[in-house]
């Protein structure tokens, strides 16, 4: 029940006297009359109630919230003494639900006296219950926590980089009221109001940090020579001196002025691309397309050579205060709300500083974000440097060889889907970014015409066949490569900073976008995914991830939605033989996941199975060449689907991995139940497959566990399962806490339990619980992943039983980018010597000789380099090994000396491991 007001006239009258936001400046109304709202909670609540002007309806399910909040147990220990913390928040929560925003999330952390990593963490802590935080909470804080990420990001790679450009001290012949405090200061706020103006995406950092560069080289060009350092210095002071800038500006037209400096003059633009690794035609390409239009619009007022900062301040608050988020300003001012509090600091990955010779080499070799993205986007452009977006010859001999050629097909095909990706790229970033969309999209063509001739010479050497008609002219196929190609593109430029969860298309360029745009099924889309990666080695291994969990999400949900040709097939495989055909046997399950199928046969399909000994049925080249195919007996059964057999084959072993996955974290203690678990989670996949239908795998599976628990008598709320869900890697809260329940209504995972999964399993369920319990499925044989190389050490060969762990990055991919790791340079080697691969232990003893070692370790500690291979090895035919002459470093001992022999055979021990993987590959199913 509502509690009873003790409001107080002290209180209100104090509550009405302090001002809306100190960072509200004059743009914030006052408060109405404090008599006029309604009076909920305790006396400090509604005083922050009216600071932050919300309205009755936003303040009464506001306490509403905290109450549920509170009186639930074990709930935020530890802000309990904190109430004010907690109204706040439940202020938010209402606010965003109601739609009823009237205050800025920078006030809202003002008036509370907390810092944003703080609010997003008690958010976090709060939604314990499954109804308390909305999936629309959900999506606005993770818009807010991706905006101040880039936003943070941004700012400290800006301020390295004004230190480097400027002189930190006034010089005598630069004008008193000229400061680098105040260039500092004018350059960031008019970064900020050129990103709010430009960029509709704010997350996307690489565009943001290409625009940045773009103001800096406008503030360069604006600064006296006295001001800067070498070499912005010399070429500002050779541009003076050609009377291309520095003219007198007070009475000088703006857009006069910016025409000079754009048409010329770009050493600076250069060298800044140089320093920070940046494509200097995209970053001209930003200049002119979008830097300059902004500076013709905001009507820039000069004072003293540079822009006024008050106008500036000035339209950039009205961005903010429209969009209601983060005052980025306060970044200059060193702010609390902005500052990570401390542990959080020492998390953070910082440029760092060279260590001192005599000190204890214990630093990473660090990626900033920026640095990060840059550089994965280099590793990119290294691969498509001798690419070209026309069709290479050998394409085109492969074209002509065709029945019928493809070639005005595909170039057609080409340049009506780049129309189509350019204009919804420049409706999700910004009509000014068109052009930008363009170059990401030609090099996208690059990457799909180099992985087409990989493919069709693979398929050549497989089928020894050279008329691919069938396939070259299926236009699926063809929509399917380019959209794989585009989204590596895409992904190596934006998913450092835009990670899709599916609901936020417009504004968000993550898998599934490219789907959208190009009108492409997510089923047909994963066809071609295992053969784009077998037939590009050159792909990093983030990228392999990348498309792996894409995989993974059409597996999930993507391929299950309503508009999916998955469930035709599957009902043309329930109808083979009356019914009692199945997408996959269960007999199937625990064997190893090994086919010799490859995009050709999935997008032909179906098709026959390969050829068994004693058979006359054709191979597979049939439906792949342009020939008659052998016409079947009539009594022979309709031809299997070969993707929708090798599909669910995936489904089950995701499946059964993450369910596996969830059980050693609930069911501990009761071993035995994962096996009826699973029998029950594979029965629903198999023959209640309609439940799927625009639905997630992962709901399907807590269904599942809470059924089987149910009819055990073992005590498993879905309040536990969906706490322990949510720790889960790649989680998504909507998973749970939005499921379908019929058509248009949408509700809590536990109401799809009782409403429809339990009504439409319930005598299944039962049958559990009996003396006869149903025959139990087969557990999936779960191998390592085909995309990647196995964690598990690999063995020397002839090595005396010396065992190698694979070369492990310094960097990790979380969110698409790359980001540094915990890892030093001794946790980077690992390896054991005389016996099996055994316990951390034996790791342990090993690293500790290694660290009391004196040891000098060679490589450098650059950002901007890898690090080099001590030595390189080589065996010989005998197996024995043999160094290549490299000196070894002075003092060290036949241990450290075999050591460093070891760690650099570990990168061509992958790629013959991975070798190994696609010669196995290759052997045809018996």
């Amino acid at each position: 029940m509502p509690p009873k007001p003790p409001r107080k006239g002290g209180a209100a009258a104090a509550a009405k006297g302090q001002r809306a936001s100190p960072d509200r400046g004059t743009s914030g109304t006052s408060p109405p009359p404090p008599a006029a709202r309604l009076e909920f909670g305790e006396t400090d609540f509604v005083a922050l109630c009216d600071i932050l002007r919300v309205s009755d309806i936003v303040r009464a399910n506001a306490w509403k919230t905290y109450e549920k909040v509170s009186s639930a147990d074990g709930t935020l220990v530890g802000y309990s003494e904190k109430k004010k913390d907690m109204w706040g928040i439940c202020i938010f929560i209402a606010a965003i639900d109601l739609d009823d925003m009237t205050f800025t999330f920078t006030e809202l952390l003002k008036s509370i006296g907390m810092s944003v990593c703080t609010c997003f963490r008690l958010l976090r802590e709060m939604d314990v219950n499954m109804d308390t935080i909305s999936t629309k909470v959900d999506s606005n804080v993770s818009r807010l926590n991706k905006k101040y990420d880039v936003l943070s990001a941004l700012y400290h790679k800006f301020e390295r980089t004004c230190g480097l450009i400027y002189m930190v001290q006034p010089s005598s012949q630069t004008s008193a009221e000229l400061s680098f405090p105040l260039v500092l200061r004018t350059s960031w706020i008019t970064f900020l109001l050129a990103k709010g103006k430009v960029l509709q995406m704010e997350d996307d950092l690489v565009i943001s940090f290409q625009l940045l560069l773009c103001v800096l080289d406008y503030f360069i060009k604006l600064s006296p020579p006295a001001m800067l350092k070498e070499p912005y210095k010399s070429h500002v002071s050779a541009m003076s001196i050609n009377g291309s800038t520095r003219a007198p500006r007070r009475g000088q037209n703006r857009s006069t002025r910016t025409s000079k400096q754009t048409d010329t003059d770009t050493k600076v633009i250069e060298v800044l691309c140089k320093e920070y690794g940046c494509n200097l035609d995209e970053v001209k390409n930003v200049y002119f397309t979008s830097f300059i239009p902004f500076l013709n619009s905001v009507g820039i007022v000069t004072s003293n050579g540079l822009p006024e900062v008050e106008d500036l301040s000035r339209q950039y608050e009205e961005l903010y205060l429209k969009n209601k988020d983060i005052d980025a300003r306060l970044f200059l001012d060193n702010d609390e709300t902005l500052q990570r509090n401390h542990i959080e600091c020492l998390q953070l990955e910082r440029t760092p500083r060279k260590n001192n010779p005599d000190e204890e080499l214990n630093l990473i070799l660090p990626q900033t974000p920026v640095r990060a993205a840059m550089n994965t986007i280099q590793q990119l452009m290294m691969i498509l440097n001798s690419a070209s977006d026309k069709p290479s010859d050998n394409l085109i001999s492969y074209f002509n060889n065709c029945t019928v050629n493809p070639k005005e097909g595909i170039l057609a095909r080409v340049e009506n889907l780049g129309n189509i990706f350019k204009e919804k790229f420049a409706e999700a970033v910004g009509q000014g970014c068109a052009e930008i969309g363009s170059q990401r999209y030609k090099l996208g063509v690059r990457l799909y015409y180099r992985l087409m001739e990989s493919m069709l010479k693979s398929e050549e050497e497989r089928l020894s066949v050279h008329n691919f008609s069938k396939l070259l002219n299926n236009n699926i196929f063809h929509t399917s490569l380019l959209a794989c190609a585009v989204e590596v593109v895409m992904a190596t430029y934006g998913r450092n900073a835009s990670q899709s969860d599916g609901t936020s298309t417009e504004t968000d360029l993550s898998f599934p976008w490219i789907l959208n745009v190009l009108d492409l099924k997510a089923f047909d889309f994963y066809k071609v995914i295992e053969s784009f990666i077998k037939a590009e080695p050159s792909l990093t291994r983030e990228m392999i991830k990348h498309l792996e969990r894409c995989e993974h999400r059409i597996m999930e949900s993507l391929a299950w939605q309503s508009d999916s040709s998955l469930f035709d097939l599957i009902k043309q495989s329930k109808e083979r033989e009356g019914q009692v055909d199945q997408p996959e046997p269960t007999c199937t399950l625990n064997l190893p996941l090994q086919h010799n199928h490859t995009a050709a046969d999935l997008y032909l399909s179906p098709v026959r199975s390969p050829k068994k000994k004693g058979s006359t049925a054709s191979l597979n080249p049939t439906p792949i060449m342009d020939a008659q195919p052998v016409l079947a007996p009539q009594t022979q059964k309709p031809q299997k689907s070969t993707s929708l057999s090798l599909f669910y084959k995936k489904v089950y072993r995701l499946a059964y991995l993450r369910l596996n996955t969830l059980c050693l974290r609930l069911l501990f203690d009761h071993p035995e139940l994962e096996h009826l678990i699973w029998t029950l989670f594979q029965h629903t996949l198999q023959n209640e497959y309609e439940l799927m239908k625009d639905r997630h795998l992962d709901q399907i599976m807590m269904c599942s566990m809470y059924g089987i628990c149910k009819v055990k008598n073992v005590d498993l709320r879905f309040k536990i399962i969906v706490t322990a869900y949510k720790e889960l890697t790649n989680t998504n809260q909507e998973t749970f806490k939005r499921v379908l329940i019929r058509e248009g209504q949408y509700d809590s995972i536990i109401v799809f339990y009782n409403l429809v999964f339990m009504q439409k399993l319930k005598t299944n369920i039962l049958q559990y619980a009996s003396n006869r319990p149903p025959t139990l499925s087969p557990i999936p044989h779960i191998p390592r992943s085909p995309y990647k190389f196995s964690n598990s050490p690999l063995r020397v060969p002839a090595g005396n039983n010396i065992y190698i762990s694979p070369l492990k990055s310094p960097y990790k991919f979380s969110e698409g980018m790359l980001s540094p790791t915990k890892m030093t340079p001794r946790s980077r080697i690992l390896v054991s010597i005389g016996e099996s691969f055994g316990t951390s232990e034996k790791f342990q003893k090993i690293n500790q000789m290694v660290g009391s070692s004196d040891r000098q370790l060679k490589r450098s500690a650059e950002v901007s380099t890898a690090p080099k291979p001590l030595k390189r090895l080589r065996f010989d035919i005998e197996g024995q090994d043999e160094a290549d002459g490299s000196k070894h470093l002075p003092g060290e001992s036949k241990f450290q000396q075999k050591l460093a022999e070891m760690t650099s055979t570990r990168t061509r021990m992958q790629k013959q491991k991975l070798n190994d993987g696609t010669d196995t590959s290759a052997t045809e199913e018996k």
